[in-house]
């Protein structure tokens, strides 16, 4: 009888070292899930829209990548897809930035979001459920409790990005109730209540009145067409009139975004003034 053997034990290798990091998934390795640049979209739009990078703040790709643990190339084809959304602006020789809205960009999703929640509001009117409605009058309620919370003291980002998410979801529920899909979608498409809170974060607004969205939802859940159409674009309209006057008292320029538009005004002058005769290279500003 032979003796027994143990079987040979195969080396094992040293674990890799662990690497902290916001954003972990690898930028060569294919994976299931995002890649780095959604990654980094979602992150950098997150801290746009909580306030975070404030509008007007001027942003180095550099220091995101340090921030989020990956390299520029993601962050910067992140940045390209929030400037296509309007959320981030670039001028030559001075940066990027978060964008500052101005008066044709809250009037132009002013004008969209009406069409939409009105049409919203009506289908909410004709077609919602009894428990649907009284679930609208809690979620008002409950809205308006957050938001007042937020309207003293210091800025709690946190809470403010907290109400400024159940916003979305109390107007995505109204277009749900509704029984269009497409409506829905195209709501959410369209970005509207995002840039809502964008527009309200960037201007500073936090006082929506004290039943601002219980007034909504009584509106919607009475079950009259007319009521709840009227009322939505009351909603949406006394916000916009708001929302413009303080765009007024903001300034247009940020210290970091002038500087470094004089500085290359005054590079592209030097380069005239010692080679008139040369153009410098790369073209016009």
């Amino acid at each position: 009888m032979k003796p027994e053997t143990q079987p040979k034990k195969r080396p094992v290798a040293n674990p890799p070292p662990h690497r902290t990091s916001t954003i972990v998934r690898s930028e060569t390795t294919p994976a299931a899930g995002p890649s780095l640049a959604t990654q980094a979209y979602a992150e950098i739009r997150r801290r746009i829209l909580k306030g975070e990078l404030p509008a007007g703040m001027v942003l180095s790709r550099r220091q995101l990548a340090e921030q989020l643990r990956i390299s520029v190339p993601p962050v910067t084809e992140a940045f390209q897809h929030l400037e296509k959304e309007g959320l981030l602006e670039s001028r030559p020789r001075s940066g990027t930035r978060v964008r500052i809205p101005t008066r044709e960009d809250i009037e132009g999703h002013a004008v969209v979001r009406e069409a939409l929640e009105v049409q919203s509001a009506r289908l909410f009117a004709e077609r919602a459920a009894a428990a649907e409605r009284r679930d609208l009058r809690q979620r008002g309620r409950q809205l308006d409790r957050l938001y007042t919370c937020c309207e003293t003291g210091e800025v709690d980002r946190e809470l403010l990005f907290s109400a400024n998410t159940f916003h979305l979801g109390f107007h995505l529920r109204i277009a749900e109730c509704g029984r269009v899909p497409a409506l829905r979608a195209a709501i959410e498409k369209a970005q509207v209540l995002e840039f809502n809170s964008f527009y309200d974060t960037a201007v500073g607004r936090r006082s929506l009145g004290g039943n601002y969205h219980a007034i909504l939802a009584d509106a919607l859940a009475s079950g009259d067409v007319e009521k709840a159409q009227e009322a939505m674009r009351e909603h949406i309209r006394g916000g916009l009139t708001e929302v413009l006057e303080r765009l007024e008292k903001m300034p247009r320029e940020t210290p970091g975004w002038r500087r470094r538009r004089e500085e290359g005004s005054r590079e592209s002058t030097r380069c005239h003034t010692t080679t008139p005769t040369a153009p410098p290279s790369g073209g016009g500003a």
